[in-house]
Order: structure tokens, then C-alpha cells, then sequence
């Protein structure tokens, strides 16, 4: 027997957001759900493949997925933003070429990744001299420190866990990341600290950090949160970890 039944315009009345998970990805929907709990904001995630062995070659080779991945968010919704959910990827293969890629299947969509969204985080803090924590090896934390350094930041202290397994470094305790935050943002001269990949859990020491150095802190998945619901237009009651999200 046939049902009646009547439609709506379903999730989303808000904002509909796109975002593409690396498939070695542990932490970042975690941390982004703590973030969108309006549920008139709709958040939709693909997985792109990738390598669990994080170098410039691997992170290259995600270009070529880039599309089709896109391609499977629902092709019935009409996004706000979409998102590129890797700091070191979309430094590697290029921010503006990310966009192109993610803009076969969603023309004119507006398309953000990690490093965009902190530098845009940082222009809205007002902060040029920044602390650079990164758990990558040494040839990936180097160009995202060119990518910086181009775009007009200092950076007045580096670290790095150097890791080059995705897998362990969704392990490093969020403890360890705040020991690391305060040691590089300690440096008189710099204004904040960005802290890199999706992959790395912050969320539960963001505030503290910022307490512990009269300075801002800007993780990529804080970011990346931030910068999507600017851009899809609904920062009004979007509240996350930090003071990015009260400028």
C-alpha cells in the first residue's frame, strides 16, 4: 500500500557545507562536530584517498582524486562552501588549484582548505609574526613555511614532531601539543601561534594555550571551522575554541 507523504527543503536551511576527509583523516570530524550543533547547518563529508605516509610526493597525488572526490558530495544540494580538509595537501598541490579542482563539480561554489583559512584567520586577528608548530617531516613543514614566509607572515619560532606516519600523529596527546604551543609562542615577538594539520587534536587545549600566552592560537581545524561559516555566510551563533571565533 502507497503512503502519502509531503516534502520540505530538508537540512540545511541555514548553510549547506561541503567537506573532503583525507581517508587517513581521525580527527577532524570529530572536532568540526563540536563546532556546527545548529542543525540548520548541514555538513556533508566525502573521503579522498590517501597515502597513511605523509610526504610531498604522497600529498601530491591527491590532485587527481581531487574532482571525482568532490564529485560525490550530493549532487541534489546547492552548497555554500566547500572545503579542503588538508593543510599540507593544499600547500603541495596549490591553494588555487585545489579551488579549480573542487569547482569541476560545483561551479562557483566558494572553496576554502586549512592554510587559506589560517591566513585569512590571521588577517582578521591582525597578526603577522607568527609561532609555527607542525608534526611533518622536515621537507613538508619547509614549504608550508615558504608558503607562509611569501604571503608576507614571519614566523618567530618553529617546531616540529616530525612525523611522517598520519596514523601516529592523530595519537600525539593533545598534553604534548600544548607543552609545544607555549615553548614556541614564548618568543617576545610573536602575536600567535597556528598549530598545522587536520589530523592533530586540539580543540580540548586551544583555550588554554591562549590563557597560558596572552596571544592568540590557531589551529587548522579551528580555522577551517571558521573560515567555512564565514564563508557560507553564517557566523552568527557558530561557536568554537579560541579567540578566532570571536572576531
Amino acid at each position: 500500500m502507497g503512503l502519502d507523504f509531503k516534502t520540505d527543503d530538508g537540512m540545511g536551511k541555514r548553510a549547506t557545507l561541503g567537506v573532503i576527509v583525507l581517508q587517513s583523516d581521525e580527527t577532524l570530524e570529530n572536532e568540526l562536530r563540536q563546532v556546527y550543533r545548529d542543525p540548520a547547518i548541514a555538513l556533508h563529508h566525502a573521503r579522498i584517498r590517501s597515502d597513511p605516509l605523509v610526504t610531498k610526493e604522497t600529498l601530491a597525488r591527491m590532485a587527481k582524486d581531487l574532482p571525482d572526490t568532490a564529485g560525490l558530495l550530493p549532487k541534489s544540494l546547492s552548497f555554500d562552501a566547500i572545503a579542503y580538509a588538508c593543510t599540507s595537501g593544499a600547500t603541495v598541490i596549490g591553494r588555487q588549484a585545489v579551488a579549480g579542482l573542487v569547482r569541476v563539480h560545483h561551479p562557483g561554489v566558494p572553496v576554502t582548505d586549512p592554510i587559506t583559512a589560517v591566513m585569512a584567520g590571521c588577517e582578521a586577528l591582525q597578526v603577522k609574526k607568527l609561532g609555527f608548530l607542525s608534526p611533518y617531516v622536515p621537507e613538508v613543514s619547509q614549504a608550508m613555511r615558504g608558503l607562509l614566509e611569501a604571503q608576507g607572515f614571519a614566523i618567530t619560532g618553529f617546531g616540529s614532531f616530525e612525523q611522517v606516519q598520519d596514523q601516529v600523529v592523530a595519537r600525539i596527546t593533545e598534553a604534548s601539543t600544548l607543552e609545544a604551543i607555549v615553548e614556541i609562542g614564548a618568543a617576545p615577538d610573536c602575536e600567535a601561534v597556528f598549530v598545522s594539520c587536520t589530523n592533530l587534536r586540539t580543540f580540548g587545549i586551544l583555550a588554554r594555550a591562549e590563557e597560558v600566552l596572552g596571544k592568540p592560537v590557531i589551529s587548522s581545524n579551528q580555522a577551517l571551522a571558521w573560515h567555512l561559516s564565514r564563508l557560507a555566510g553564517v557566523s552568527e551563533n557558530v561557536v568554537g575554541p579560541g579567540r578566532l571565533f570571536a572576531v
